[in-house]
């Protein structure tokens, strides 16, 4: 690729011809405030907080640093006085219109506004006041609120539903000053098909949309002395939830989270890790099943409920090709008031189920009609990564000064092939790595060609003679593109992965929020992921057919993978939805 070179506040860079000035100021070492620009996804030049003074030889004039393309020998200056004028300005017409109650607002100290802001010395955020449009707040959808009032206008969530999910039941409405970010026809959200996979709340650079908060009611349990609560905790939780106070991205805090759980009143502390083992044993027998009985193929994972919500909408007619497998959420509920509640001897109905989630979806799926194994609803409450981030600080709790603990037993021992279902590929690795063992008798581990962060990855295993062709996507305009190919017959596969978030759950719609300055040169889903990958790899066991917990489970209370009693508490069913939005 031809390069250019171009002088960034007097520092000379060499960068690919084609490229933005946002980007030649970050390889010469700047960095350029933005609000709207996501790399790739929403590239609009729209909220112009990126302007920046650049001179091709006519002098300096301002342009929108994250789409206008360098030329060679082109000076770019990215905080002159011109420049700083400019961008205070700016700020200061979106909060003419922004609702300033900073104090009680979730984004509080992490809000890509309020930073600029104090960067840019805003002091009086009414020097425009004027005419102010006032929006209700919608509660419509069982994962998210939406609050019109702290929109501004970046088109971040639009541009991630639309272009990342292919799903598109946001936009903005009406024009000019009345502009504002709505589905069609005014529906609440909840009325769309929306498929509660949260990526619109990760990119919200304010506090326009944020996950429902669930953390009042999971305290008044823990004070309730009627009631046993447990918390469960998805692999990719560990990976992120550092983040919240100030770790790197990729710093793994498995052993802080166990303790900061225990802190906060919690009775037992579990992983959900072993009900991701739990769920290969009965994922791994049904493809099995489908495999030599003739039944439907390919066979598609069940773990991700924003994929499964987006299956029953926009390929209604694939639903039989889903797994009927429970996702590991909410697997482990069903175990832990059944067989656990047994052993424990507790009346289901006085064991409250809590789960720590990557995922905002899991809000949507504890609902979900065919999820009370024992009679009472399996998970009671589905707290986000950042939810457990914001109770652990107002307990009063030092995360960084917590010394490591270890899960509870029996249910917090789990295998590498569990811990790395957050990942992107996982799944599929850590059923094959037990399919090939149950039809062969031979160990496998790593399974290079299904990791990585590529939407989508396609791969063929020769097992027992048999070609096994599968495919493993993240997000879900990938995934409508995949399945139009199986539907046409341009694919071929036998088992496909698929999950709502790009990357997986290490990126789910749950996970610490980081600003857009960092996500559009980090790989958020690659640091993360990495977490997963390095302990599965110091795990003792890493198949999950060999999970010591799960054998006893099986053991003592569900017979085999595939049992009866397996189907009535671990499997779950599906529903044709209509498409609306």
């Amino acid at each position: 690729m031809e390069n250019i070179t171009v002088k960034v506040n007097g520092v000379e860079v060499s960068v690919p011809k084609g490229a933005t000035v946002l980007e030649a100021a970050h390889a010469a070492g700047f960095e350029i405030p933005t609000l709207c620009y996501m790399k790739e996804i929403n590239e609009i030049g729209a909220c112009r907080i990126c302007v920046t003074e650049v001179n091709e030889g006519r002098g300096f004039r301002l342009v929108a640093g994250c789409v206008y393309p360098c030329t060679d020998n082109m000076e770019i200056l990215t905080a002159s006085p011109k420049v700083i004028e400019s961008r205070k300005r700016t700020l200061e017409l979106i909060l003419s219109t922004h609702d300033r109650k900073c104090l009680s607002c979730v984004r509080s100290g992490n809000c890509e506004l309020q930073k600029l802001c104090k960067d840019y010395g805003i002091e009086d955020a009414s020097i425009y006041d004027g005419a102010k449009p006032e929006y209700e707040i919608d509660n419509s959808a069982a994962h998210m609120y939406r609050d019109n009032n702290k929109c501004i206008l970046c088109r971040r969530c639009v541009a991630v539903c639309a272009n990342t999910q292919g799903i598109g039941v946001i936009g903005a409405n009406e024009r000019g000053f009345k502009t504002y970010i709505g589905s069609a026809f005014d529906m609440g959200l909840g009325e769309t098909s929306c498929v509660s996979c949260g990526q619109c709340i990760a990119v919200c650079p304010v506090g326009a949309i944020a996950e429902k908060d669930y953390i009042k009611p999971v305290l008044e349990a823990i004070a309730d002395p009627e009631k046993v609560v447990l918390v469960q905790t998805a692999p990719a939780v560990r990976a992120g939830l550092g983040e919240c106070f100030g770790l790197p991205i990729g710093t793994n805090v498995e052993g802080k989270m166990v303790a900061a759980l225990r802190k906060l009143g919690f009775d037992k502390v579990f992983d959900t890790d072993f009900a991701a083992d739990l769920t290969i044993m009965e994922e791994a027998t049904e493809f099995l099943d489908r495999v030599k009985n003739g039944g439907k193929l390919p066979l598609i994972t069940s773990c991700s409920p924003g994929w499964v919500k987006y299956c029953e909408h926009y390929f209604p007619e694939m639903t039989e090709n889903l797994s009927s497998c429970k996702s590991p959420q909410q697997m482990f509920g069903a175990v832990a008031k059944t067989y656990y509640a047994e052993k424990i001897g507790v009346d289901p109905k006085n064991i409250v189920m809590v789960s720590i989630m990557p995922c905002t979806a899991k809000k949507f799926e504890i609902g979900r009609d065919d999820q009370n194994a024992a009679g009472v609803p399996d998970v009671d409450y589905s707290l986000t990564t950042r939810e457990l981030g914001r109770m652990i600080e107002r307990a009063g709790i030092n995360f960084l000064g917590l010394e490591d603990e270890k899960f509870d037993d029996p249910l917090g021992i789990s295998t590498g092939a569990g811990v790395i279902f957050g990942a992107t590929g996982g799944v599929m690795e850590a059923a094959l790595r037990t399919a090939v063992y149950t039809l062969t008798g031979e160990t496998v581990t790593d399974l290079p060609e299904v990791r990585g962060t590529a939407g989508i990855k396609e791969a063929t295993y020769n097992v027992a003679g048999m070609d096994v062709k599968v495919a493993v996507v993240s997000g879900l305009a990938n995934a409508k593109e995949v399945l139009e190919k199986v539907q046409s017959g341009e694919a071929d596969y036998q088992f496909i992965e698929i999950m709502a978030c790009p990357g997986g759950c290490v990126n789910g719609g749950g996970q610490p929020q980081v600003a857009m300055g960092i996500r559009n040169f980090t790989d958020l889903r690659s640091e993360r992921a990495k977490v997963l990958y390095n302990l599965d790899k110091e795990m003792p066991l890493r198949q999950s057919h060999n999970n010591p917990a799960v054998k006893a489970l099986y053991d003592e209370f569900l017979e085999k993978p595939g049992s009866h009693k397996a189907h009535e508490l671990l499997h779950t069913t599906y529903v044709k939805r209509t498409i609306n939005k």
